[in-house]
Parts: structure tokens; C-alpha cells; sequence
């Protein structure tokens, strides 16, 4: 098979090296422009674009796939290239009429979610925060819509309790990797069945902003832990900026006020309604990505000391 590949995250990378490795025939790839990074705004190259020049595979860069210049230099260039069928992973744009329509085998999405649940930009993180007990891949086979295309193969997984979501995501890339595979080998043959999704039964997975990765500690743990699992918490201590990127809710209640520091030794912290939250993983601003326990031993923290 002759495919081209467009995919932009870690995600998608994982997808196309399994792709390679099964044997078929990668002959382009499409990922997002160049960003700037860092402070000094250096040009930074998306994974994909990495895992593509490694390869020797022609790297194709549009900022757009549906209107101006670029979209006429993308089609010309998905023309000549002649795939047989498109693979796309976390791309990160919308694909037109003109291209969903030109390969024999069409388009197919790896989208990391038990379509329709969660169709649009941010799945893995809007499952989390949801706290869904289950998740998993979809391969489909792309139409105009968002997500809205018929689904080939699809597959589940559990989500841990405390799991978070750079480790959901790697379990999805595998998993979205196998499938990914396991479809292209299926086209020629004919014998994927292709469902109809439910339009009734839908949900969309916005795309994620800063502010809502936010602590308030007058919401009780159970949420906060969800945002912890799915963006990374921020909150403020003694003024410094604090990411929280693992924690766990407690049992018991409490009664001090909300943001309160109630155990200094395992930084324990009183939420809304009376519920507790320990976290467990933090990074002070200007500091290191630390166990909590870690953290602890260089710098004192008192109990009643207040978040936020």
C-alpha cells in the first residue's frame, strides 16, 4: 500500500513507525508548520516531522489543506504522490472534499476515543476529566464532518484511577498503532464492515485552554484530581507558581478552609466539601518535576499554609 501519512503529536509518530515496520509503503508525510519554542521563539520541528526525516520521507508543511496557495500546493503534491490510501493521526487540521475523495481507499482516522464519544481535538483529556471508567481507539474511514465517518475497527481499554494523561496517551498510540495496521492490511481484501455511527449518542471533546487547568479548592477533590489526570494543576504556593501532575483523593473529610495545607508531611490539602486531596507529584516555578516526598525534604512546608 502507498500511503500518505499526516499526523503532527507523539501519538501520531507511534502510528507511523508501525506502519513502516508492518511493511507498507510511507511515501509522505503531513504535519503542522514549524512552531516557535522556548524563549528564545526557536523554530521547533513537530515529532512527526522529526520521525520523517529520519526516514528520508518527504515532509509537506501546508498551513492550510482547504483554501489559498497552500491548499493548491498540498493537493498537486497528494496528486503526485499517489497514495492509496491516507492515514491521519492527530493531525490537527480538517481535510477537504477534494482530498477525503482521492485516494482509491479514501481516509482513514486512528482518533483516540470509543467514537461517537468524544469526537473533536482534545479525546484522551476530556475522557479524564470526565472520569470515564473506559476508553479506547477508533479507525474510520473520514467524510466531511467532524469525526462523523463510519467506524471499521474500534477497540477498549480501561482507564486506571490515578492514571494520567501522558500515560493514557502512550496506550492509546499502541493500541491506535495496532489497529492502524491491522486496517491498511484489511483494505485490499475488502473485509472491514463499515458502521454507522450515532449522531444521538455523540459528545465533543473541545479543544483544551489554559485556564482550565486551574485549582479551586472549593471544588471538591474528586474533581481536581481529574484535572490533575488530564491537563497538569496549577495552583500558587507561597506566591511561586505550582504544577501539580499527580495526586490522589483521600478518604475521611476535614474542615479547615479550602486550600488549606491539613498534613505538611504528605501535602495534604482540604478541598470543597470537606474532601481531601493529597498531592503527589509537583514542580515549584523555577524548580524540577518532583515526587512530592522529594520535594518535601528541601523545602519546609507548614501546616495551615494556604494554596492559591
Amino acid at each position: 500500500m502507498r500511503i500518505v501519512f499526516m499526523g503532527t503529536p507523539d501519538l501520531a509518530v507511534t502510528v507511523m513507525e508501525a506502519l513502516i515496520q508492518a511493511g507498507e509503503d510511507v511515501t509522505g508525510v503531513f504535519t503542522q508548520p514549524d512552531k516557535p519554542h522556548g524563549r528564545k521563539m526557536k523554530l521547533q520541528f513537530s515529532p512527526v516531522k522529526q520521525a520523517a526525516l529520519k526516514r528520508g520521507i518527504s515532509v509537506y508543511q501546508p498551513t492550510s489543506l482547504r483554501k489559498g496557495e497552500d491548499a493548491a500546493g498540498a493537493l498537486a503534491a497528494l496528486r503526485e504522490l499517489a497514495p492509496d490510501v491516507i492515514v491521519v493521526a492527530a493531525y490537527g487540521q480538517i481535510l477537504p472534499k477534494e482530498i477525503l475523495t482521492l485516494p482509491p481507499y479514501g481516509c482513514l482516522n486512528v482518533h483516540a476515543s470509543l467514537l461517537p464519544a468524544y469526537r473533536g481535538a482534545a479525546p484522551i483529556q476530556h475522557c479524564l476529566l470526565d472520569g470515564v471508567k473506559e476508553t479506547g481507539v477508533t479507525i474510520m474511514q473520514m467524510a466531511e464532518g467532524l469525526d462523523t465517518g463510519d467506524m471499521l475497527l474500534q477497540e477498549s481499554l480501561a482507564v486506571g484511577e490515578n492514571e494520567i494523561a501522558e500515560e493514557l496517551y502512550g496506550r492509546l498510540a499502541e493500541l491506535g498503532a495496532r489497529l492502524a495496521v491491522q486496517a491498511v492490511k484489511a483494505l485490499p481484501a475488502g473485509t472491514l464492515t463499515p458502521r454507522q455511527q450515532d449522531d444521538a449518542a455523540s459528545s465533543y471533546a473541545s479543544m483544551i485552554r489554559k485556564e482550565m487547568s486551574a485549582l479551586n479548592f472549593t471544588q471538591p477533590a474528586a474533581k481536581l484530581h481529574r484535572i490533575i489526570c488530564a491537563l497538569t494543576g496549577f495552583t500558587k504556593l507561597d506566591g511561586k507558581r505550582l504544577k501539580v501532575y499527580r495526586s490522589e483523593v483521600l478518604p475521611g473529610t476535614g474542615n479547615a478552609p479550602c486550600g488549606t495545607v491539613v498534613d505538611e508531611k504528605h501535602f495534604t490539602v482540604q478541598c470543597g466539601g470537606g474532601t481531601l486531596l493529597q498531592l503527589c507529584e509537583v514542580q515549584i516555578e523555577g524548580g524540577r518535576r518532583l515526587p512530592v516526598q522529594e520535594f518535601l525534604r528541601g523545602r519546609k512546608l507548614e501546616k495551615g499554609t494556604r494554596l492559591g
